[in-house]
């Protein structure tokens, strides 16, 4: 008999393992594929974004799908916590860009090394290769069936098996089938922070493919036109649509939009100069212009915005690529001002979850106890990471929220007794 059984190896079921075991409890950590913290290798460029050390605030800010029920688990454990943990454990961090922390040495491995080297001074026994098939709850304990027909029990069982995102690292939403199986909800599965899809003849024909914008403010607008959500971040064009740290952030709102509109397409708009003025664009231009009359417009525009973009603008102010200074048109100049600040296409989705980095949707939080990550329903039954409908930006967001509930789940299922539950199940 185990204290805690954990199911899923990743960033929350390593962090959700050496919290349970910490006061030398029988744990065990289950894992279906070979080799543990596969989600923590690949992100951050396999850099390893582990926390943010913005303050909660800005954090949960950067949470949109839920970040506030992370109030309560951050009183016991945080950021700040997750930073003391790695750094006693001799993994310097280093804080880059919008309080996004990474190893010193660059080096993911050295953050999984950190946990299950902890795994291992604890004596956690783990069984990778190895699939949880059912859970069941008799007499006051789970029983685990495996793979191998080989059954384990415990006191408490942490449901840690991530989303449906990054499949080839083993989340495949095994968790959602358990939660449901003792009765939880499951709220609707979507992809986030994934490239955006759209039809529109210059994503079809290809010809902006591979073009990168730098420092653009990317919109979702609402159906009378209003941004839903502004992010001003780079871009890029690819051949099925965009792609980039703006076009993730704003992908979940294509979806909220569709949903919301009931249409298949929705606008986005994009503004390449967010830190001008409209009249301040117009000004620019119009000085470029007549500094050179007898040039062509797009040879006395060179170097406004990458010469790509600047092309196809022109095109769609309908300014031929020989109009000079000397024939240009205030309507055309206007026109051209108006697209740079406010380019308008529509997209048609996103590419789907499997694709995405981070799933949206999963067990209802209305169903877990915030301060413990326990189950409402089912005593000694814990929740932890992606398998919450708990969902951030790319910066350290989702790992936070991973390593945080992870530990609290952890810890709690470590220490629960079910003669401390008053509950009949």
């Amino acid at each position: 008999m185990y204290q805690t059984i954990v199911i899923g190896g990743g960033p929350s079921g390593l962090m959700a393992a050496v919290a349970a075991s910490e006061n030398n409890h029988r744990v065990l950590l289950i894992e279906k594929k070979k080799g543990l913290g596969r989600k923590l290798k690949i992100s951050g460029g396999g850099r390893c974004n582990v926390t943010n050390r913005l303050p909660y605030a800005e954090i949960i800010k950067n949470i949109p799908g839920n970040g506030k029920f992370l109030y309560s688990p951050f009183s016991v454990f945080d950021n700040e916590s997750i930073i003391a943990f790695f750094e006693s454990r001799g993994v310097k961090l280093k804080e880059e860009d919008h309080g996004r922390m990474f190893p010193v040495s660059n080096k993911s491995q050295d953050v999984v090394n950190a946990l299950t080297r902890t795994l291992e001074e604890n004596h956690v026994e783990v069984k990778e290769k190895t699939t949880v098939q059912y859970i069941k709850y008799e007499n006051q304990h789970f029983i685990v069936t495996l793979d191998t027909d080989q059954t384990v029990e415990a006191q408490t069982v942490v449901i840690a098996t991530g989303g449906t995102s990054v499949p080839q690292t083993g989340s495949t939403g095994d968790g959602y089938k358990f939660a449901e199986h003792f009765d939880h909800t499951i709220t609707e599965l979507f992809p986030t922070e994934v490239p955006i899809t759209s039809d529109e003849p210059f994503i079809t024909s290809k010809r902006l493919k591979g073009l990168s914008l730098k420092d653009v403010a990317l919109s979702v607008l609402k159906k009378n036109g209003k941004p839903r959500i502004t992010h001003q971040m780079d871009m890029l064009f690819t051949h099925f649509g965009i792609s980039g740290p703006a076009t993730l952030r704003c992908s979940q709102f294509v979806y909220k939009e569709q949903k919301n509109q009931k249409r298949s397409h929705v606008k986005m708009q994009l503004d390449v100069f967010p830190e001008l003025k409209q009249h301040e664009v117009e000004q620019d231009i119009r000085q470029r212009i007549q500094q050179h009359p007898d040039k062509s417009v797009k040879n006395s525009l060179h170097g406004l915005i990458e010469e790509r973009y600047l092309l196809f603008m022109l095109e769609q102010a309908d300014i031929d690529n020989e109009t000079t200074g000397h024939h240009i048109s205030n309507n055309q100049i206007t026109q051209l001002v108006t697209l740079l600040k406010s380019f308008t296409f529509t997209v048609n989705g996103t590419l789907p979850i499997d694709k995405a980095f981070v799933t949206g949707g999963g067990v209802q939080l209305k169903e877990i106890q915030p301060k413990t990550m326990m189950s409402k329903f089912v005593p000694g039954l814990f929740f932890s990471g992606e398998v919450l409908d708990i969902h951030g930006y790319t910066g350290g967001y989702n790992i936070t929220s991973a390593l945080v509930t992870g530990h609290v789940a952890g810890q709690n299922a470590g220490q629960f007794k079910i003669e401390d539950e008053n509950l009949e199940v």
